[in-house]
């Protein structure tokens, strides 16, 4: 049996084209609601092609990964293929063992699966709806009520229509939202554990189901008459009771022609109505915008106040009378500006990561403007990818960059030096961060020793690659002098671990 083809399903026509991806877009809220991985498939030779697959975000999926693409077996999906080949709702039982992280197979746990087939306007089965729930789970359904078992069947009845219109449109249903089922007449048929304690919280403390829903004075009983009325899913935030709230109405339609599977009994005249309450995810949004905007205004002010003290200084430099004190402070406001444009960065994104390779643009930039003579023409260049580091890092990297560049000018040529080429160059290995900054110039002296060196921004780039970026640099002769720094990524989130005691 196990190598028997199956019936070619008929070819897909441009109508069931469109059933079939309406029925696509039911199967999320579908996994949700009946807390399992949905499935849909259709024949090919003796597998079903899995073509959409759903998995739920109210509880642990079966899948850790997506089947789409995949082809199931008989003895993986045997529900499944009784329910396309006998033309009728099919349930079954199998042992299945989801991978373990380090693609090892874990332990063997039963899962339910229940399988409907998928008809066109013809009659003929096209392909396959499957439902696979855990033991563990599938058994708390059987103890849920009644009414939300008879009315969840008629959801997934109306799934396999492609029903209701608008679904795809509506958020996922999250763990935390309560859930209500509500016939024509609006009274409350069924409530949630989670919702009653929702509607517990703005002040209703009785038993809820028996009532109407005007009862409750919200708009609860309008939302969901308009969506009976439409037959179409309807999702509003609202502000009601001193609390926000998201809610979705999702109808539940009466079958139009006679279906191959049996009546349920119940009023198919119903709608879930889903509720969640999102007031203290508004406010943590709200405290984190003005909490950013703050810290960008701040970052903007420091930028503006860095900028003063460096234009202090040039004024302070001009009246300098030794060639020593005007270097000095010009390379002191080299270093100043370096960091402000760190600020500047802050002050105009929204994340604490910045584009270390757009920094070191404007600190080259910055350089050719402010420090270099055009008539030396010595030129600056960059390359390598965009980088993005962290705040702290990017900092320490600025001042680097600026260092190591100042460094080339200064003692890869004299004074007298016309023509020159200095370039950065970035590389990115994953996890480090590798930049390398090549002069043209003069050669290293054959005794030279970083150990030994006595200029302060080679001593101000030791202490910052190998104290806070944790990284090593090297000086060597190559056709002028490279300094190449190296140093690893802070991972991102991870800033507040990277000076913790070991």
């Amino acid at each position: 049996m196990d190598n028997a083809v199956l019936v070619q399903s008929p070819r897909i026509d441009d109508r069931a084209a469109v059933l079939i991806a309406n029925i696509v877009k039911t199967v999320p809220l579908l996994a949700d609601l009946s807390r399992a991985d949905v499935l849909i498939g259709v024949p090919r030779g003796n597998s079903i092609a899995v073509i959409a697959h759903a998995r739920p975000h109210s509880i642990a999926p079966i899948h850790r990964e997506s089947l789409v693409g995949q082809a199931l077996a008989r003895g993986d999906a045997s529900a499944l293929f009784r329910a396309v080949e006998a033309r009728q709702f099919a349930r079954g039982l199998r042992e299945y063992a989801p991978s373990g992280t380090n693609g090892s197979e874990g332990t063997p746990a039963p899962v339910v699966q229940e399988a409907y087939p998928i008809e066109n306007d013809a009659g003929q089965v096209i392909g396959g709806l499957l439902i696979e729930t855990n033991s563990l789970e599938s058994e708390r359904l059987k103890r849920r009520s009644e009414v939300f078992q008879r009315v969840l069947k008629l959801f997934q009845h109306g799934a396999l229509r492609g029903e209701p219109e608008g679904i795809e449109q509506l958020t996922p249903f999250g763990e935390h939202d309560g859930v209500l089922i509500v016939d024509a007449d609006g009274v409350i048929r069924y409530m949630s554990g989670i919702a009653t304690n929702l509607y517990r919280n703005i002040g209703f403390g009785e038993p809820l189901v028996g009532k109407p829903l005007s009862y409750l004075e919200t708009q609860d009983d309008e939302l969901v008459r308009q969506t009976i009325a439409t037959r179409r899913c309807v999702q509003v935030e609202l502000e009601e009771r001193g609390r926000t709230w998201v809610k979705k109405v999702i109808p539940i339609i009466r079958a139009e022609r006679p279906t191959i599977f049996p009546p349920v009994r119940s009023n198919p005249l119903l709608a879930f109505l889903l509720i969640h309450d999102d007031t203290e995810a508004r406010q943590r949004a709200r405290e984190l915008l003005i909490k950013t905007t703050m810290i960008k205004e701040l970052h903007h002010r420091v930028k503006n106040d860095l900028q003063t003290v460096a234009s202090l200084l040039r004024m302070q430099s001009r009246r300098m009378q030794t060639t020593e004190a005007k270097s000095a402070l010009a390379e002191a406001v080299n270093r100043i500006l370096s960091i402000a444009v760190i600020h500047e960065f802050l002050s105009e994104q929204d994340t604490r990561v910045i584009n270390i390779r757009e920094v070191a643009q404007r600190i080259i930039q910055q350089m050719q403007s402010g420090v270099l003579d055009p008539a030396r023409r010595i030129s600056f260049s960059l390359a390598g990818p965009s980088i993005s580091l962290p705040a702290r890092q990017a900092t320490s990297c600025a001042l680097i960059i600026n260092e190591l560049l100042q460094n080339a000018l200064e003692h890869g040529y004299d004074s007298r030096t016309t023509g020159g080429a200095i370039a950065l160059t970035f590389q990115d290995d994953g996890d480090a961060v590798g930049l390398i900054v090549h002069d043209d110039g003069r050669a290293l002296p054959p005794d030279f020793s970083l150990e030994r060196v006595d200029s302060l921004g080679l001593k101000i780039v030791q202490m910052l690659v190998t104290q806070d970026l944790q990284g090593q640099i090297d000086l060597q002769s190559d056709h002028g002098v490279s300094a190449i720094v190296r140093f690893p990524k802070i991972p991102l989130g991870g800033e507040d671990k990277w000076n913790e005691p070991e």
